[in-house]
């Protein structure tokens, strides 16, 4: 280096500089606080989706069925299985279970809605395959009945005298009993539907 060129260094004052953030801290605490946020996004989430839940399950709609055996009252969940419990009701409406017999009584299961008796039978129109994460196979619950065909059920359905989680995700649970399970468990073949009575419609 020149001598001229080392003077003129000499002479130019030193740059001060600023502290900057300590980037190390930040990388520090930044995946503790991400984390946190994450969950509370998931509870909130989660809360939303109870919130849901409990209000679908607050909207029913009640059928009676006079049997051979004694009263039995189920409700059923519009909100989150409304095509099945539409063509449900639809044909408490209109009568068609009246007289229809338990063609199927077994130790976890009983079953109606055939016309013909034999378990071959059904209505006039077919509904597709609904399925709620909420409503399982649990005691107690109602079900469609169905071919292999997911979206074959009918009229025909199942109230479970027990757990049948192996049908979970297959078939269509739109009610349960809320009065009567100790007629049910008492079902033969021999029994049948006397009248079936949508409850909470209102008389014309």
């Amino acid at each position: 280096m020149s001598k001229k060129a080392r003077k003129e260094t000499e002479k130019k004052p030193a740059v001060a500089t600023r502290p900057g953030p300590d980037r190390s801290a930040l990388i520090k605490y930044l995946p503790p606080a991400f984390l946190g946020l994450v969950v509370l996004m998931v509870a909130v989430t989660f809360l939303q989706q109870q919130r849901q839940i409990r209000e679908a399950l607050a909207v029913t709609e009640t059928v009676k069925f006079e049997t051979s055996k004694g009263t039995v009252v189920v409700e059923v969940y519009p909100e989150l299985m409304p095509i099945t419990v539409e063509n449900f009701l639809n044909l408490v409406r209109q009568g068609f279970y009246d007289g229809l017999r338990w063609h199927r009584v077994e130790d976890w299961v009983v079953q109606t809605g055939d016309p013909l008796g034999t378990g071959e039978g059904g209505s006039d129109e077919t509904i597709p395959l609904e399925i709620s994460r909420v409503l399982k196979n649990r005691r107690g619950m109602l079900g469609m009945a169905r071919s292999l065909d997911p979206d074959s059920a009918s009229s025909q359905f199942y109230v479970l005298k027990s757990d049948a989680k192996w049908l979970d995700g297959g078939y269509a649970v739109f009610g349960k009993v809320v009065s009567g399970m100790d007629v049910i468990d008492q079902l033969t073949t021999e029994d049948t539907i006397l009248k079936a009575t949508l409850e909470t419609e209102s008389p014309e």
